[in-house]
């Protein structure tokens, strides 16, 4: 009985419980965090939370600036493709030399911010290159993000103009330099839209949650609500993340401006830059 009793353990028992563990884990401590190696491998899209989360964070407190100064979304370019396609069709309304054919302020805003958020897109793609799911690659583009952030930050400090509007008709930012923070702005949210869309996980773009809404009601295991299920969990985390964004965005926006939630916004895109260092890369599943 006594040999029996000190016979070890199969292998199997302790490989699977530690691999368990680390499958879990989102986040490593890599003895040399700028090898290249550790740079240049995958992160295990199933463990990037945090850092996802913090992109959707991020579109609220964006999103927060710019709708609550000129009521323009800088992330959410449905919105601004539809009010340039009614300014278009503003220009056949109503009989000929009595229609309005102004290029209205707020219709020049939207169409600022849709180009700029394609040019930030277009700079995605050099993830392409190195690798979209890399570390150095997902470091890289968000510190990218970071400094487009601080450039806006820069231009609506410089601009001089108020923060919060009072109606449609009567935006807080009119002169050249708020155009350019608006650039910037939709600029760093394209070019995080497509990195989080190469991730490709249940965060989606991080940009745009209409198609997380639609994907999370239509998930069989909605309502399965004794077990974790990450794609409903998931989804659920980036919904919430951009709504805390937007409560976060405009308390500071009342509290220090525009310019200053903007800077704070930088400091937030520089520390998720980092994170993306300690993201676990992917193994290899038996």
């Amino acid at each position: 009985m006594s040999s029996k009793e000190n016979l070890p353990q199969p292998v199997s028992a302790h490989t699977s419980l530690d691999i368990s563990k680390d499958d879990s884990r989102l986040w490593v401590a890599p003895p040399n965090i700028f090898s290249k190696s550790h740079l240049f491998t995958d992160v295990d899209p199933d463990r990037s939370t945090f850092p996802l989360a913090a992109y959707c964070f991020m579109t609220g407190f964006i999103d927060a600036v710019s709708f609550s100064a000129v009521f323009v979304w800088a992330g959410f370019q449905t919105g601004n493709s539809c009010q340039l396609a009614l300014a278009i069709a503003r220009l056949f309304a109503g009989p000929p030399g009595q229609r309005d054919t102004t290029f209205h302020l707020a219709d020049q805003q939207a169409l600022t911010s849709v180009l700029t958020f394609v040019g930030g897109a277009t700079i995605g793609r050099v993830g392409d290159k190195m690798g979209a799911k890399t570390r150095a690659w997902l470091c890289l583009g968000t510190f990218i993000q970071a400094l487009l952030t601080m450039a806006a930050a820069i231009a609506v400090w410089k601009s001089g103009q108020g923060s919060v509007a009072d109606d449609r008709g009567n935006p807080a930012w009119t002169n050249a330099l708020t155009f350019v923070a608006i650039g910037f702005m939709s600029a760093s949210l394209g070019l995080q839209g497509i990195m989080g869309k190469r991730v490709n996980t249940q965060f989606a773009t991080t940009i745009v949650l209409t198609t997380v809404w639609c994907e999370l009601m239509t998930d069989p295991k909605l309502f399965s609500l004794r077990m974790g299920v990450i794609s409903r969990d998931h989804k659920i985390i980036a919904i919430f993340a951009l709504f805390f964004g937007g409560f976060v965005g405009k308390a500071l926006i009342d509290s220090v401006g525009s310019a200053g939630t903007l800077g704070i916004g930088t400091g937030i895109k520089v520390l998720i830059a980092f994170w993306w260092l300690f993201v676990p890369g992917k193994t290899t599943r038996k």
